[in-house]
Parts: C-alpha cells; sequence; structure tokens
C-alpha cells in the first residue's frame, strides 16, 4: 500500500480544493506544504508576505486536525523535499493546482515536474483561478472561464491519512530567512476563517457601496471587497465568491438596485482578474521584458535612482501621491484607482521604466498577484502597444477623489496647517503665509521632483513618436491576438454577452482584480 502527496501552494484551504479531492480518491494521502528558502529571497516578496502565509498555514493545519489529518511542513528547495520524503517512504503520486506566480516558481514547477519523470511517477496538476494553461488562443476563453465557476464547487473530501515519514520543520522567521523586511503594522491577517467573515461581511452590506465607492481612497477601503489578498492565496477560491456573490444576488430585492450593481460589477472584476492573469501564463516573460518589444529601450536607460527612491519615500511633493505611499507602507493596501495613479506618476512624469516600480510595489501590496501585477504595470506605463495611454494627474486626482483633504491630512500630518485652497499645490503658498502657518522646513514645501505639466507632456510625445513608428504598429496585432480580450464579459447560464465600451472600461478605471 502507498499514498499520495498532496502539494499545497498558494490553495491554502480545503474547500473546492481539486488536487486534494483527486488524491482522496485514490486511498491514503499525506498533505505538504514547503516552505522554500530562495522562493524568500526574491525582490517582488516581502515579510508581510510570509506572516500572512504563516497566518494561513496555521488555519490549514487546524481545519486538518479537526478532520484526523496532519499538515507536513517542510523547509528547504522543492525537489530536494520531494526526494527526502521519496527516501523516506515512497510514494505513487504528486497532486497540486497549477501556479501562475513568478519567474521563480515557474522555473521550479518545470524542475518538479523534471524529478517527477526521473522517479516514474505522475503528477497531476488542476486548474484554478479560470487560467488555463498551454492556451492556444484567446478565442472562447470567457466561455471556458464560465463553465469553470459555474460548475459545483467540490466539498471537502473523506480523507484517509498517511502517516508523515518525516518530523515536521519548525518555520524560520522571516528574518533567518534574509526575507525583505516590510510588514505594515495595519495589514490584513491571513486564514480562511478570516476570508469567509470579509467574504460575508461584503455579501451582506459592504457591497451596497462597491459601484461608485471604490475610486476615492476615503470610501474605498470599506466598499472594495478586501478579499484580494486571501484569494491571492488561496484561502477561499475563485469559483466559490462567484458563486456565493450570485447566490446573494438571487437574495435580494428587485428594487435594492445598487447592491445589485454592485454585486454584478464585483463580478466582472472577478472575470477581468483571471484575464489579466491569463497574459502571464500565456507569456511569463512580461515579468520583466516589454509585452510589445517595439518599447525596447524606451525608458531602460534612463533610470533615475534619486527619482525612484523619493517616490518610495512618499517624497515627491505631489500630495496625493505621497499620501497614498504613506497609507501603503502602513496597511499594505491601496485601491485600484490610486495604484493606478502611482504608476502613471512614476511612468509619466518621472519617467521611471516599470520593472523597478513593479517590484517596489509587488513588496508592498500584501494581494500581490504577479499575474495581474506586471500586467497591470505595463498597461499603465504603456509597453503593451494595445491598450489606450492613461495619464492620472495627481492634482486632478486629489479634486475629484479627496476634495476636501481628509485622505491627504490624515495620511500626512503636516497637511493639516495648509489652507484648504492650497492644499493640492502647497508649494505654490507665498512665504508669509508659510511662516503664519508654521510650515517652514515643513513636508507641505517640498517642490516636486518636476514640473508636472511639461513632464507629462513631454513623456507623452515621447511614447507616441515610438507608438507611430512603422515597425511598432506592425507588431500590435500579434500582441492583441495573443493578449487581448475577445470583448466579451460572462453571465450565468455559460453564454458570453458582447461588452460594451463602457464596460469594457471598468477594469482600467476601477481595476481587474476584486479589490
Amino acid at each position: 500500500m502507498s499514498y499520495g502527496v498532496v502539494w499545497f501552494k498558494r490553495d491554502l484551504r480545503l474547500h473546492d480544493h481539486a488536487a486534494l479531492c483527486a488524491a482522496s480518491a485514490q486511498g491514503p494521502l499525506l498533505c505538504l506544504y514547503i516552505i522554500e528558502p530562495q522562493l524568500w529571497l526574491q525582490p517582488d516578496l516581502s515579510s508581510q508576505h510570509y506572516h500572512f502565509l504563516l497566518e494561513c498555514l496555521h488555519d490549514l493545519r487546524q481545519s486538518l486536525q479537526q478532520r484526523g489529518m496532519t499538515l507536513l511542513v517542510k523547509v528547504g528547495e522543492a525537489c530536494a523535499v520531494l526526494e527526502q520524503l521519496y527516501q523516506a517512504s515512497p510514494f505513487h503520486a504528486l497532486y497540486a493546482h497549477e501556479e501562475t506566480g513568478n519567474h521563480f516558481t515557474f522555473q521550479r514547477d518545470l524542475a518538479v515536474a523534471r524529478w517527477c519523470r526521473s522517479h516514474g511517477l505522475p503528477w497531476q496538476e488542476f486548474c484554478q483561478n479560470g487560467v488555463i494553461r498551454r492556451l492556444a488562443a484567446r478565442d472562447g476563453w470567457a466561455a471556458r472561464w464560465e463553465q469553470l465557476v459555474s460548475a459545483p464547487c467540490l466539498p471537502v473530501p473523506v480523507m484517509q491519512g498517511w502517516p508523515a515519514p518525516l518530523p515536521d520543520d519548525r518555520p524560520p522567521t522571516a528574518a533567518q530567512l534574509g526575507i525583505h523586511p516590510f510588514d505594515p503594522p495595519q495589514r490584513q491577517r491571513g486564514g480562511r476563517r478570516r476570508a469567509i467573515a470579509v467574504l460575508q461581511d461584503f455579501l451582506a452590506t459592504r457591497s451596497a457601496h462597491y459601484r461608485g465607492g471604490i475610486s476615492s481612497p476615503l470610501s474605498a477601503p470599506t466598499a472594495c471587497s478586501r478579499l484580494s489578498p486571501f484569494l491571492a492565496m488561496g484561502c477561499l477560491s475563485l469559483r466559490e465568491i462567484v458563486q456565493s456573490t450570485r447566490r446573494r444576488l438571487t437574495q435580494l430585492p428587485a428594487d435594492n438596485t445598487r447592491q445589485r450593481q454592485g454585486l454584478q460589477a464585483f463580478i466582472s472584476r472577478l472575470h477581468w482578474h483571471c484575464h489579466f492573469m491569463q497574459k502571464l501564463e500565456s507569456e511569463p516573460a512580461i515579468e520583466w521584458r516589454n509585452m510589445h518589444s517595439g518599447y525596447d529601450g524606451l525608458r531602460e536607460e534612463e533610470v533615475d535612482a534619486a527619482r525612484l527612491q523619493a517616490l518610495m519615500d512618499g517624497r515627491t511633493g505631489w500630495p496625493l501621491v505621497d499620501a497614498c505611499v504613506a497609507m501603503l507602507r502602513h496597511t499594505g493596501w491601496l485601491n485600484f484607482r490610486m495604484r493606478a495613479m502611482l504608476v502613471s506618476v512614476a511612468a509619466y512624469p518621472l519617467w521611471l521604466h516599470w520593472r523597478p516600480v513593479g517590484l517596489w510595489l509587488a513588496r508592498c501590496f500584501l494581494d500581490y498577484e504577479p499575474g495581474i501585477h506586471w500586467s497591470q504595470l505595463q498597461m499603465q506605463a504603456g509597453t503593451t502597444g494595445i491598450n489606450t495611454t492613461r495619464v492620472y494627474n495627481p492634482v486632478k486626482q486629489a479634486m475629484d477623489h479627496d476634495p476636501q483633504g481628509r485622505f491627504v491630512r490624515q495620511w500626512l500630518p503636516a497637511m493639516r496647517r495648509v489652507p484648504d485652497s492650497w492644499l493640492f499645490q502647497p508649494w505654490k503658498m507665498p512665504d508669509d503665509l508659510c511662516r503664519q502657518h508654521g510650515l517652514l522646513g515643513e513636508y507641505a514645501l517640498v517642490q516636486p521632483l518636476v514640473e508636472l505639466e511639461s513632464a507629462t507632456r513631454q513623456a507623452r510625445q515621447r511614447l507616441h513618436a515610438r507608438r507611430n513608428e512603422q515597425a511598432v504598429r506592425a507588431g500590435k496585432q500579434a500582441v492583441l491576438q495573443k493578449h487581448g480580450s475577445r470583448k466579451q464579459l460572462p453571465r450565468a447560464g455559460g453564454s458570453a454577452r458582447p461588452a460594451t465600451t463602457k464596460q469594457l472600461a471598468l477594469p482600467l478605471e476601477a481595476g481587474p482584480a476584486p479589490d
């Protein structure tokens, strides 16, 4: 008699877990999680991700113990751990979900596949998140997504445990692993129990404020679902979120228009969440290489380390930008419109390449999802070749979404002494007024790194000049064919409907992730 190994990765739950169900149907099984030191040294991860993971593992272990099972946690590189386990007690198969992660996890999975072949072991991988491996063409993708999310959720199976042939390893500290030290004091905590509570709260009440509430940094912290970190770590499956949302829609009265629209908009974001992840799955190199090679060299030769550092320190001189950085450093979260504004400011007036900016933001976002992150970075930076140039003016964004300066004053204490009329451009205040309010030498008088209008205008001209080159225009169709939406949005029942122009703008304005 032998056993199968279920390798948990970013799918830390028992409910709707295809790999677990498949393994349990074949007999005894062992649940395994591997803490990979080299993974945690990657420049896109920080200690907040590790601590969130440990919280999720704690919940997973408890759920397994309630069913008479154990979770074996080992520290080491994946192939080495699997070899150690196999030598101690040979197993007959490996089961896991497919992962659309960063370059390290992509290469690691290739190495694990080679290891399995060398031992004659089948490795069964199962789809999750609506992302399709080895997708030949985007045609019909929306219908396949709908088919996945409409299929019944898998119940937690009856499991027969196999005694762990190796002892548990004590998880090392973040410092011992050498992880980038960033763990905001007010970040969300991990685990499936918390995920379910957040989902229930959103569906019950907060979703009424989703449509129209997710753009302003003032209302977004409660109007957004706040499910994205749990979805990124797999505490909840995409399918159970979609189906829970659709069930809630059927329970709402027909005249509850506000909440119904909020939930419908939320489902569309879940669809676009997978649409963007599919881009990285289909072309892993967009993590570090321009999606459209015609934009190579556009910014690479002009990386300004001082500007990048000022952005990361929250000292650009534009109050809304720096307030967003302050919030991000304190909570590990920011709503999508403000994320887009940060990338826009970095890419256009500051003329920074998206890759170093993206690594910094990946470490800052607790809900970092590589498949969404890198395609969004490139879209906002204008290097996909298939998206409209989107430039966010930080002064206008402040006027639109924080007109009374409540958000800016919350996160930048020095701005509390700035009169309302100077709030969005405090560097222009007369000296006598600065002295009157005790602002001399304070943050409020930091000059912006560049003159916004002229720097943005020059950036647009440089980008559009490249875009208009014949070779760049010629290469656009290949990118569109591989990554472009087929302009359909899903609906229950498996069919798809054409999307209007306004609907197509939703993920670009409000975010492809559920936020």
